[in-house]
């Protein structure tokens, strides 16, 4: 069968998985301090007794797009919003993981938690809100609370741990959450500040993920084309031969 069927299927392929990526990242545009997914792909060209005038295409690790998006006003106590680099750590099943989305809430057993339901953690482990505390986050990371039974009374209740690793040592995971491609945990940096309720929105912008969109599209068409042409072409040639014989 002729190399460009598989060449044009190869591309149409991955034009398909850039089109689930481009898909998630709109699906997210409203997500806070979500980062935008990149995909990327490189050529493979078909190497045989001729010259490689063919090629299929990879995937290659897929990155993240990690430009700050714009801060957004909540007035909520447990919403916070990193004011430049950096990360909360979080604890999930699979071990440490870090996100930029600071939209906190407190579950039945007083934990700490992130709306999707990881641990968030404090310097010392995760943080546990007591019963009737009205709770502030501060800009370096202090969590602290006043009883509702006495407001006199304001306790320090841990402090979140905020890191700063390198982004080029960190990939997104299935959860949309980041890790150490080493898998060590981060250090803890005392250089991140938070700005207390507010939120990071997306960096997704919605009209160049639409035109990519339809960019993909076009691609996708002009392989299925080509497709429909390599079998056109597969059956004039065995209708000649046909015919020679």
């Amino acid at each position: 069968m002729d190399r460009l069927i598989y060449t044009a299927m190869s591309g149409a392929k991955h034009t398909m998985l850039r089109q689930g990526t481009i898909s998630n990242n709109l699906a997210n545009a409203q997500t806070p301090g979500f980062r935008s997914e990149l995909a990327a792909f490189r050529a493979l060209p078909v190497l045989g007794g001729g010259l490689p005038t063919r090629a299929f295409v990879a995937e290659q690790t897929t990155g993240a797009d990690f430009t700050p998006a714009p801060l957004m006003q909540t007035g909520r106590e447990l919403d916070a919003a990193i004011d430049g680099n950096g990360w909360f750590a979080v604890q999930t099943g699979s071990g440490e993981a870090y996100t930029r989305n600071g939209s906190f809430e407190i579950d039945a057993a007083g934990l700490l938690k992130t709306r999707s339901g990881a641990v968030v953690l404090g310097e010392n482990g995760p943080i546990t809100i007591p019963e009737n505390t009205r709770v502030t986050i501060g800009p370096d990371g202090t969590v602290s609370g006043v009883s509702l039974d006495d407001v006199t009374q304001n306790n320090e209740l841990g402090r979140l741990k905020l890191v700063d690793p390198n982004v080029a040592e960190l990939e997104r995971g299935s959860d949309g959450l980041f890790r150490l491609r080493s898998g060590e945990n981060a250090a803890v940096s005392a250089d991140v500040r938070l700005a207390g309720g507010m939120l990071e929105g997306s960096n997704v912008n919605p009209v160049s993920e639409l035109v990519n969109m339809i960019s993909a599209q076009r691609q996708y068409d002009v392989q299925m084309q080509l497709l429909q042409k390599a079998n056109e072409n597969a059956r004039a040639a065995s209708q000649v031969m046909a015919f020679n014989a």
